[in-house]
């Protein structure tokens, strides 16, 4: 490519708001160029679900979906009001992609294929003849009188009218989101919130959880305690692994948790019996003594736990597991009430950005207009998705903040 070549818009990142950002903008006339320093476009979406892409959340409600975002909700207004996920829904279903709603109102594909979603990113590309340059790398850019003149790569430069930052965060950067948007937008005068891993799975200390790896449990509920009060809880899906525990609840848990632990130890209860109280499952507890009448405690506990782990509810609960049911004294039977409602977890720290879905922190929000996503900074600079100071929970809230802001810099860059 000539050192010459000048483009409408210059989009560097091709992960979802990259993708969506020059495709938006192209679809609206502009000469764009997508800069990509993966061999790919959407190495990192790929992965997301597992694989099978989780690209939005059924919440057609845009304050309640913004509300997912906690203190930085008001700042989706206009983005999720631009492009929201009936939108986001509708852009796919369009182009021979349907949505299915699964489980807690998580939207994917409906041949729970990530590769389907990408697919429609690369042709809405072709279509708008997006100009993609693959495996080149950003060095910097060449800043002057509050304006960007031109993009450095590694053996050429590139100019542009307007240039939108979608580099990402921190999270998984063996994908390529190594952090570089935050330096360049340190660069060009913006403040970055500093980075953290959100969406995190937990290390844990206990040695028994090593004996559940890969056990899910659904419908418990996960409380996180910090000095004795209660600052977060969750209800729904979690997972045991060789390090700790992580799933859905534990994953929306873990950027509180790793706040908390800046201020020393936190701990976090188990509730495998949610729906009973203590007296209830007391009582549901003494039924099934009542039917293995004559057997064995290490037998009576099957219509209540996940046979894996019995022999770990057993060993906590210190009683002989040949005892017979009939002889199970009172305290013995309220020890085991209590581990069922009460199990303690010790968390030792979040596994960090190697294992994160998303990040927490980034582009300062009060340097960048919601309603166009266009840097305060600089003039002719745009942000759009994780590099920017937002992160929601799971089940597709993410990938829509990246849909969502992608669309509205792509289209006010095109515009203004």
């Amino acid at each position: 490519m000539k050192e010459n070549n000048s483009f409408d818009i210059a989009v560097i990142g091709g992960g979802p708001a990259g993708m969506m950002a020059a495709g938006r903008a192209a679809e609206l006339g502009a000469k764009v160029v997508l800069i990509e320093k993966n061999e790919i476009l959407g190495k990192k979406l790929l992965l997301t679900g597992k694989g099978r892409c989780n690209f939005t959340h059924n919440e057609l409600d845009i304050r309640k979906f913004a509300e997912k975002f906690g203190k930085n909700r008001r700042f989706l207004y206009s983005a999720l009001s631009t492009f929201g996920a009936l939108e986001v829904i509708n852009f796919f279903e369009s182009r021979g992609v349907k949505a299915k709603v699964e489980q807690g109102d998580r939207i994917f594909p409906e041949n729970s294929n990530a590769r389907d979603i990408l697919n429609v990113l690369v042709k809405y590309l072709k279509e708008g003849k997006v100009y993609i340059l693959l495996n080149v790398e950003v060095v910097g850019f060449k800043e002057e009188d509050q304006k960007i003149s031109y993009v450095l790569l590694r053996n050429q430069k590139l100019s542009a009218d307007k240039y939108i930052l979608c580099t990402g965060g921190k999270s998984y950067p063996q994908t390529g989101s190594t952090g570089d948007g935050y330096r360049w937008a340190e660069q060009l005068g913006h403040t970055v919130i500093p980075p953290v891993p959100a969406l995190n799975p937990v290390k844990t200390s206990e040695s028994w959880v090593k004996e559940l790896q890969g056990l899910s449990l659904k419908n418990v509920s996960l409380k996180l305690f910090k000095n004795g009060k209660k600052k977060d809880e969750r209800f729904g899906e979690m997972l045991f692994t060789h390090f700790g525990i992580s799933g859905p609840i534990v994953m929306d848990m873990s950027k509180n948790i790793g706040d908390l632990m800046k201020n020393g130890p936190v701990k976090l209860i188990l509730d495998l019996k949610p729906a009973l109280d203590f007296k209830k499952l007391d009582k549901r507890i003494q039924r099934d003594f009542q039917e293995f009448k004559g057997r064995m405690f290490k037998n009576s506990l099957k219509g209540l736990l996940p046979l894996s782990m019995i022999p770990v509810i057993i060993a906590l609960s210190g009683i002989d597991p040949e005892k017979k049911v009939d002889y199970i004294r009172r305290e013995e039977r309220n020890k085991l009430v209590h581990l069922l409602k009460e199990l303690e977890l010790t968390s030792t720290g979040l596994l960090g950005f190697k294992w994160s879905v998303v990040t927490s922190g980034g582009v300062a929000l009060k340097e960048v207009d919601p309603n166009t996503m266009g840097s305060k900074k600089i003039k002719n600079l745009y942000f759009a998705g994780e590099i920017l100071d937002l992160d929601g929970p799971s089940g597709g809230y993410n990938l829509q903040e990246c849909w969502s802001t992608g669309y509205l810099a792509g289209q006010n860059a095109a515009k203004h």
